[in-house]
């Protein structure tokens, strides 16, 4: 008996629509992902339980290190930094304090300063920071901070820029991220000054800690 023989035929798939797919995914997650920005210090935030989430969008994070010796050695003083999530209301921001203090900013230093992730240097230092090699920039600032010392008897540089922030968006949230290192003293410093600007409400940013946790 002849064997059958059965008719070959090619086997076409489309792959337009995984095409589709792969398209519509990658513009989901470029549009919806969160870029984590350079920080001029490494924190390692203290553990917690709580739960609640600081919002994404309409930040001002203040960043609180403690302060290191040549030896690395903690001194017990910390360095305030700090970041804008919004680049226009950054720059809004920044041409406030810029008015305030008399500081003149060419456009090249206006988007230097808007492109870096954090900023942390005292205004009278922050033409010649933002003049420098990119390379050097980091540098330059872990030996800085925003300083929190009352400017003749009014509001430190650190509260003005806070409230150059609320000024530019009403609706601006405030977080406090500090390393579980730092000292309360320190910590507490930078809360006093939010507290003598009638900001009192702001978030804790830690490491969510499942309860029973050592």
């Amino acid at each position: 008996m002849g064997k059958v023989k059965i008719k070959k035929s090619d086997v076409w798939i489309d792959m337009t629509p995984m095409s589709d797919v792969m398209t519509l995914l990658l513009t989901f997650f470029m549009l919806t992902s969160t870029f984590v920005k350079n920080e001029p210090v490494k924190v390692n935030t203290p553990g917690s339980v709580s739960e609640i989430k600081v919002p994404e969008n309409g930040v001002l994070t203040i960043l609180v290190s403690p302060e290191k010796d040549k030896a690395g050695n903690p001194t017990g003083e910390g360095q305030v930094f700090m970041s804008i999530d919004n680049t226009d209301q950054l720059g809004a921001t920044l041409s406030t304090m810029t008015g305030a203090f008399g500081v003149s900013l060419n456009p090249k230093q206006i988007e230097t300063f808007k492109s870096e992730g954090t900023f942390g240097v005292p205004m009278g230092d922050l033409s010649t920071y933002l003049t420098m090699n990119a390379s050097k920039r980091p540098q330059y600032l872990q030996t800085k901070g925003i300083p929190l010392d009352s400017i003749k008897g009014g509001m430190s540089e650190f509260q003005q820029w806070v409230d150059a922030a609320r000024n530019v968006n009403e609706d601006i949230k405030i977080a406090l991220k500090a390393d579980a290192s730092t000292p309360y003293k320190t910590v507490k410093r930078v809360m006093n000054e939010l507290q003598d600007m009638d900001e009192s409400h702001y978030y804790m940013i830690t490491q969510l800690k499942q309860q029973g946790d050592e």
